[in-house]
């Protein structure tokens, strides 16, 4: 018998082992569908029914991330502005330029921009051609949850049945996890980072079962298109997946090494054949690397998007430091980001740690133990370092720490519940039920008004669930036959529903509140309003705050917060602007003959007379304003080229770091074109 599927203490298949089999010394027998059952399912109609169970889950899936998906309209505007760009233009496409006209690029690398820009192009410019495909990656992730699961669960369980509800599970988890729905609905990278994420966790462990180093060498290469989504984020799940590797998969110890440095290869080659294209090609024939202060690829990734974001020091960050929350090792179970993620988090640990104690006898090449340090160290990484980073972060980036929590959820929750006669595995499991139920009716205390009563119900359900999983580990229940066996399996039935409705049922509430909400700008949250959180989801440095300060008739005024409303409708940095009828008209006139229809301070100011227009508009100093670009004298010569039609006032928070050219230009317009006022919106005609 193969060693995944061989008699051992903790895990070992819940049924007597047959006559020995022949061993295969590091090849494990393929694994087809169900994978790797030790007893096959009991004809088609039973696989037939787990077929349909698997697309219920993700036709549910599919309308809780489409339903009602177009009142977000441009969502992320900053992103949708891009797509646009991209739509357009094949230069603007590949290098992830805020405009058509590409003077500068967005903070981020382009693949996300790839999958949104190519849509629009081919089903024209909407926001469902832009948040559709968000929603799609969102089922996606769900079915490579399940398949990954399922795939652990089979040679521990030896029951397809079994295999088959861990698998169903995860993805219901991986689902109804808020901060999933919200991103899932929404144009920013992590919806993609989080597919090729969960992707390459799933083809790690093909490789460990099936010995295949070409499914290695595929996870490498998707960790090397992740790069090429949020560059440094994607490498917080790697230590982990190359662990689990190096420990469990079926080759020799220098074999074994050998393969992961090809993977690190595969990877490097996926992300850096763009990042070379970038480095190679003059920045005069390309534009500017925003986010950077010198035009650099390699600086934008170490610095504002990498060390930056641990240390607090991001060159050119308007909140910086502390303003984005205290690091602690309990952030992440504070207002701003508890009921994004925190719901199941201590569950999950506690049944990824049971599963490693009842395993911890079971072979090298155990494909539970494996899967435990996959998803276990993707939940400890991420999550401590979310907690401890000084720099920039937002309760939207808890959503790189969905399919971890799922993968424990869905493993942990099915094998310990096989082995619940067995009391370690029952106090397990029981004190992961109440901890999720504590859990959710903490977090559901937040929200003083938002279904009030589903706090104590869960509470009670959890209470309820625990003790009948201890009672179920009783000394004789398990030879009891006859009405006691036949009442004592109704008993189990109820308990695990019970179970599970009590651990579900706070995240399906604050998905349902999610998917019924419009979301747009830079920073969003899932689930209702929180006592605690600032608006709009804004770090508390911000205060919370709904609107800019500034005069309407300044170029740029220095304020705080986000910039939404006001004269005009101009935006700020953290939302787009909304601009009148009659401003949108004079931007078109003529725009044939200018490069950019407009030029304004930041990259959200931009993008809402962008979208309006369909026509370039020039982001002066990138999203928060402070990146070079352009300078002040190449501003001067855009304009004396007559390349720029107008120059849009617009408020914008003043930055800690980085370039003053944007203000330098601000007050160079002002100084030398007179103002008028279009739509209630002051503008400088600088050509025509």
């Amino acid at each position: 018998m193969t060693d995944t599927l061989s008699p051992r203490p903790g895990l070992a298949p819940a049924r007597t082992p047959g006559p020995p089999q022949p061993r295969v010394p590091d090849r494990p027998r393929r694994l087809g569908p169900p994978a790797g059952c030790a007893r096959p399912l009991r004809g088609a109609r039973a696989l037939q029914r787990h077929r349909l169970e698997v697309a219920a889950l993700l036709l549910a899936t599919a309308v809780l991330y489409v339903w009602n998906l177009g009142a977000s309209g441009w969502a992320n505007a900053f992103y949708s502005a891009a797509a646009q760009a991209g739509s357009q233009d094949w230069t603007a496409w590949f290098f992830g330029s805020s405009d058509a006209a590409n003077a500068i690029t967005v903070d981020k690398p382009p693949a996300s921009l790839w999958v949104m820009g190519l849509s629009a192009r081919i089903f024209g410019l909407s926001s469902w051609s832009v948040l559709v495909p968000q929603a799609l990656m969102g089922v996606g992730t769900v079915w490579l949850v399940y398949l990954a699961v399922r795939r652990a669960a089979a040679p521990a369980t030896a029951d397809a049945r079994l295999a088959h509800r861990a698998g169903l599970l995860a993805g219901a988890v991986m689902a109804l996890t808020p901060v999933a729905v919200l991103m899932f609905r929404f144009n920013n990278p992590d919806a993609l980072l989080v597919l090729l994420m969960t992707a390459a966790a799933y083809a790690v462990l093909r490789s460990i079962q099936d010995a295949r180093l070409r499914w290695l060498l595929f996870a490498g290469a998707l960790l090397g298109f992740g790069f090429l989504t949020k560059q440094l984020q994607v490498l917080l799940v790697v230590p982990g997946f190359a662990l689990a590797y190096l420990l469990a998969a079926p080759a020799a110890a220098g074999k074994r090494i050998l393969h992961l440095l090809s993977a690190g290869a595969a990877m490097a080659v996926a992300a850096g054949w763009w990042l070379a294209a970038v480095e190679l090609i003059p920045a005069a024939n390309r534009p500017y690397i925003g986010g950077s202060q010198n035009n650099s690829i390699l600086e934008l990734t170490l610095g504002y998007n990498g060390l930056g974001r641990l240390n607090g020091e991001e060159t050119g960050s308007a909140g910086g430091g502390n303003g984005w929350g205290t690091p602690g090792l309990f952030r992440l179970f504070n207002s701003e980001f508890g009921g994004q993620i925190a719901w199941l988090l201590p569950s999950v640990l506690l049944l990824g740690a049971g599963l490693l104690w009842l395993g911890r006898r079971a072979p090298r090449t155990d494909a539970v133990r494996a899967s435990v340090i996959i998803w276990g160290s993707w939940v400890a990484v991420t999550g401590l370092t979310f907690s401890f980073m000084a720099g920039i972060i937002h309760p939207y980036y808890m959503v790189a720490l969905a399919p971890g929590v799922a993968g424990l959820a869905g493993l942990g929750g099915v094998l310990l519940w096989q082995r619940r006669d067995q009391p370690v595995a029952a106090a397990v499991l029981a004190v992961a039920i109440v901890a999720a139920g504590a859990m959710a009716s903490e977090l559901l205390g937040r929200t003083a008004t938002f279904v009030p009563w589903l706090r104590w119900v869960v509470l009670l359900g959890s209470l309820t669930a625990a003790g009948l999983v201890l009672g179920a580990a009783a000394p004789g229940l398990k030879e009891a036959s006859g009405p006691v066996k036949r009442a004592s399996a109704v008993m189990a039935r109820t308990t695990a529903g019970l179970a599970v409705v009590a651990a579900l049922a706070g995240p399906l509430a604050y998905s349902l509140s999610t998917a019924a909400t419009a979301h747009s700008g830079s920073i969003v949250s899932a689930g209702p309003a929180v006592s605690g959180r600032g608006g709009a989801g804004l770090p508390p440095a911000f205060g919370g705050a709904t609107a800019a300060t500034g005069n309407a008739t300044n170029a740029v005024g220095v304020g705080r917060g986000q910039g939404a409303g006001g004269a005009g409708g101009m935006g700020g940095l953290l939302g787009a602007s909304t601009p009148s009828s009659a401003l949108v008209t004079a931007l078109q006139t003529d725009a044939g003959t200018y490069t950019w229809a407009a030029a304004v301070v930041g990259s959200n100011n931009a993008a809402g007379y962008q979208l309006a227009t369909q026509l370039p508009v020039m982001a002066v100093g990138g999203f928060n304003g402070t990146d070079p670009a352009p300078t002040l004298a190449q501003f001067q010569q855009y304009v004396a080229d007559g390349k720029i039609h107008y120059f849009i006032a617009g408020r914008m928070m003043q930055g800690e770091s980085g370039s003053d050219d944007a203000a330098q230009i601000a007050a160079w317009v002002q100084a030398n074109f007179t103002a008028q006022t279009v739509g209630g919106t002051t503008v400088y005609l600088l050509a025509g």
